[in-house]
């Protein structure tokens, strides 16, 4: 079964459980604070598997079929048997780095939490846009524009939104994830930088 399959199984699970249960949203949130200070560093991985809201969760997950299912092509392609892998190192690990900015710049304020996986989701379309930048994305779903010309856009965004600290989105982990999942390929295979500079000069 496909890994994108699972991980958005599993988070619906977690996530819906959660809509009635606030004891275990309360519990597996993120808080800076409570990461910092009790050490309660399960909270960096757990926060992926809680939304918000029921239009929060279908977002994210669509968002993540539509493009996670492209990278597991793309990572079974150019990584072989070990594909899968790294397919499920880079979701994992995305939840992670994205929110580690987060978790020092929010360490003494004990009112910031945050849920959801846009950190993650946000590697995995960055990951995608590395893979083919040219490929259209479609804004609101209407819009046609190229992958790596949202992925600019977006990215230029989530840094100006992230300083201005307005609104209850969390801009810095959008950055961040977004960042981390255009590097992950290189990590992997530095060879990569090649097929993207093709595919961007030859788009």
């Amino acid at each position: 079964m496909s890994i994108t399959i699972i991980i958005i199984a599993i988070t619906s699970v977690v996530s819906i459980i959660a809509f009635s249960n606030r004891a275990l949203f309360e519990k597996l949130k993120f808080n800076a604070y409570y990461i910092h200070n009790d050490k309660e560093w399960y909270r960096i991985f757990t926060h992926a598997l809680l939304h918000a809201n029921w239009m929060h969760l279908i977002i994210n997950m669509l968002v993540f079929y539509s493009f996670g299912m492209a990278v597991e092509m793309y990572f079974a392609h150019y990584f072989g048997p070990r594909g899968s892998l790294f397919y499920l190192v880079l979701y994992v690990t995305a939840i992670v780095f994205s929110v580690l900015y987060s978790i020092n710049k929010h360490k003494n304020d004990i009112s910031y939490n945050a849920v959801g996986a846009s950190g993650a989701v946000s590697a995995v379309v960055f990951t995608a846009i590395f893979f083919d930048p040219w490929n259209m994305l479609y804004f609101f779903g209407i819009i046609p524009i190229p992958g790596i010309i949202f992925g600019i856009g977006f990215l230029i965004f989530s840094y100006v939104m992230g300083k201005r600290k307005q609104g209850f989105i969390a801009h810095d982990v959008h950055f961040w994830g977004s960042v981390y999942g255009f590097v992950f390929p290189l990590l992997i295979k530095h060879q990569l930088i090649w097929l993207f500079l093709h595919k961007l000069l030859g788009g």
